[in-house]
This record gives C-alpha cells, structure tokens and sequence, in this order.
C-alpha cells in the first residue's frame, strides 16, 4: 500500500461512532452514519490520488561525510530540497546496509517550506570491510488535505566501499615508535653504492654488527664504541600477505587477515615517513594480488582499494609460489615481510624451503601471529584434567614454532613469534632496526 491514513482521518472517523453508539433504533441515522462513513473513505482516496506524486522540484539527495572505514563512525546526510511552490510535511526513512551498525535514529519527520531546504543525518559503523549498498530513501509527505501519508521513494541506490582504517593504522604507528617515527624523513639521503655516511658513535649494544665497532674509539673509552649511520632511503619493503585458511581465525570479533591489514599499513605509512619504497603480495593457492614497491599518498590509497574487499579462504596457502613470484618481480634487493601463521610441522617444512626462493638477495621476516599469549597459558597451574591437555598442546605449538623461526634465522633472515596485540609494535621495530643496522 503506497498511503496509510493520518490521525486527521481517524478523528473525523471517531466523531461518527458517537451517534452509531445511539441509532439502534433509528435506521435513518443508521444509514447516514454509513453513508459519512463512505463518503469520508472516499474523500481519502481522493485526496491520495490527487496529491500522490511528488512535483519534480521536490528531491532528496544523500551525502556521505567520509570514506567508509572498518570500525569508524561515518555521518550520513540526507539533503531535502523543495524547489516548489508548496509547503510539504515529510517523514523520512533511508533504506542503508543492514550489516552497518546503525547509531543513531535514520528516520525524521519536518516539515519543508516552499523554496527551501532541510537537512537531516544519522551515523553508521561498517564492522567488516567489503561492498554495501544503499536503497533508495522512503519518503512519506502529507496530502492536501491532510487524510493521508503518501509514501514514494526519493533518491538513488547507492554502492558504497569500506576500508581498511588507515586511522587505526597511523595510531599504532605513533604508539609503537613514538617520535622515532619521523627519525628518518629527517635525515639525509644516501644513494646505494656511494657507503653510509657516518653520523655518530654510541655504546654497543647486543646484536650490533661487528664490523661497525669503531675499535679507535673503543680504546680510548676503553669501552665498546658503535658506529652509527644515518639511514638509507629509497630501499624497498615489500609485504608478503597469508590470506590462507590460519588466517581466517577470528580474535576479539576480528579475523588476524584483518589484523594483518591493519598492521601491514602502519608498516607502509612508517616507511614513507622514512622515504622508502613499500609493495604488496596477497597470497593463498596463488598470488591474488600484486602492488609492485611506489611511495606517497596515491600508493596508499591503491593499496586501500586493492585490500577492501580481499578476504582470506579456506586453503592451505602457496609459499613456494608467492616467493618466486616475489623473486621474479623484485629484482632489487628488498626487505621481504610474510605476516603469517603456523601450526604444524607440514607449513613450516613448506615456508622454510620456499624461504630459499628469497636468499641470499632479500632479506626475509617471518612473522607469524599466534592466537593468543601460549606461553602466559602454560605458565598457569593447571586445575584439572582439561587445562593439563590444554597447556600441553599449548607447549606442542611453542615448541614447532620455537624450531621453524630458529631455522629461519640459520638461513640467514629474520623472525618474529607474536600475538595480534603485539603484532603491530613488535613489526614496526623490527623494520626500524634493520634501517638503523644497515641490514639492506
């Protein structure tokens, strides 16, 4: 039904029930109660078919106040123009994605006056990245004479993307590395080839290179004295992402693809502030998705694009595939980061040989995201029976892990064992370490 009847029609149909309530013996006023009754429906369909187009002046535009992002509230406008003569009272209803989580009431009801315009907006969380559509907007609007809502539908059906938070992305950036972050943007850059320009000396520190140790210097202090460079720019990172069946788990309402995303991009947004060159590979069976190693502003949003609607499948990934794609691709020596995970002995054998594909010209980080803190679950005294086994299976993956990152480092990369909290800070200094070594 394109009308319902207004509280003007039920009024004007309640003043007959007084006088039917004493017309059982008086068929005449019986009959004239009936005939009102008639006349007064009749009177309605009239005025509905006489008011029930909307003139062409009358519009409703919908207007979004940001680009849609994972978890962030996004306001939607509703811009209602009456370019007619006439004075409209309106309800509004906008048709949006059921799977957004609604904030705040999108229905309205106002009334526009003639050549004039109205305003109204609601908000809407998107949880999970991908396509969404909106409908069109459900528009109800007084008749003339005031017995009906007519009800037609103002506007266009909308596509809408959801994104990736950059937002999210450049938060864990700062808070990992804090003021470091901007460390490198302002330094100078160093063209490969030419040496590393020597900036400062600092006291040794576990895991520096020998060959930095400035052995002058240390025997006049007679202590272990570093040698510090600045920090090349213009390398390449490239970012290997599992969108394989381990991938598909879900922490806290969020899949560790996700969290993979998220942490992917405070890696790309740090290494633009340091001038370097950051790609992409989305792999599971095979290589989804490739974003050859570019910097700026137009990059990041390729990259937003390409990872908006990607999501990880039921298989067990490729690793020999996307690393010799990665080796086919990038010639240049680059700094390789596989976000990851592993559970049994089958995929670390598979990731370690593959890892071959990659040396000695890259330099590969393992980094593999486990469910959730196991050794803080093998640390706590078991109970009962159920948690022996559960800490038990617990030490099983510890270990398996334990020996796949040891063996990768034996190959000369490195490697990372962390939760999807510690994801995030643990990658960006990583990266900021190897920058500061010289690694590359």
């Amino acid at each position: 039904m394109r009308f319902v009847f207004t509280r003007r029609f039920y009024i004007l149909f309640a003043f007959a029930l007084v006088p039917l309530s004493l017309s059982w013996n008086l068929p005449l006023l019986r009959s004239l109660i009936l005939a009102y009754d008639v006349l007064l429906v009749v009177f309605a369909l009239v005025d509905y078919f006489i008011s029930r187009k909307l003139p062409e002046g009358f519009s409703v535009k919908r207007e979004f106040g940001k680009r849609f992002a994972i978890g962030d509230a996004n306001a939607i406008h509703l811009r209602i123009e009456n370019a007619t003569e006439r004075d409209f009272h309106v309800r509004l209803k906008d048709e949006y994605p059921h799977q957004m989580i609604l904030g705040e009431k999108r229905e309205a009801e106002f009334s526009v006056e003639a050549q004039t315009t109205a305003d109204f907006s609601y908000t809407l969380t998107p949880p999970k990245r991908g396509n969404y559509k909106f409908g069109k907007t459900a528009v109800r609007f007084l008749s003339r004479f005031g017995l009906v809502w007519c009800q037609t539908d103002l506007g266009e059906a909308e596509a809408v993307k959801v994104y990736p938070n950059m937002r999210r992305a450049r938060e864990m950036e700062l808070k990992a590395l804090g003021a470091r972050s901007f460390l490198a943007i302002q330094r100078k850059s160093v063209r490969r080839g030419e040496g590393r320009e020597f900036e400062s000396m600092r006291d040794y520190v576990r895991g520096d290179e020998l060959r930095h140790i400035s052995w002058t210097a240390t025997a006049r202090r007679n202590k272990l004295t570093t040698r510090q460079y600045q920090i090349e720019r213009d390398q390449t990172i490239i970012i290997a992402l599992d969108a394989g069946r381990l991938m598909t788990g879900r922490i806290n309402d969020e899949t560790k693809f996700d969290t993979a995303i998220h942490a992917a991009l405070a890696l790309m947004s740090a290494a633009a502030r340091a001038g370097d060159n950051c790609g992409l590979v989305v792999f599971g069976r095979k290589v989804k998705k490739f974003l050859p190693p570019k910097k700026g502003v137009e990059h990041i949003d390729s990259v937003l694009e390409t990872l908006h609607d990607l999501e990880p499948e039921l298989i067990e990934p490729s690793y020999a595939r996307a690393f010799q794609f990665i080796a086919s691709n990038s010639k240049k020596r680059a700094f390789v980061v596989i976000l990851t995970d592993l559970v049994d002995k089958d995929s670390s054998k598979e990731l370690i040989t593959s890892l071959k594909l990659l040396r000695p010209r890259h330099l590969p980080l393992v980094v593999t995201i486990g469910d959730r803190d196991l050794n803080a679950t093998v640390s706590l005294v078991p109970k009962e029976i159920k948690e022996v086994f559960t800490q038990s299976a617990a030490e099983e993956i510890i270990h398996q892990r334990e020996s796949a990152l040891r063996l990768v480092e034996s190959i000369g990369g490195l490697a990372l064992d962390v939760t999807t909290q510690t994801l995030a800070p643990r990658l960006l200094e990583s990266y900021l370490r190897v920058k500061e070594r010289g690694l590359l």
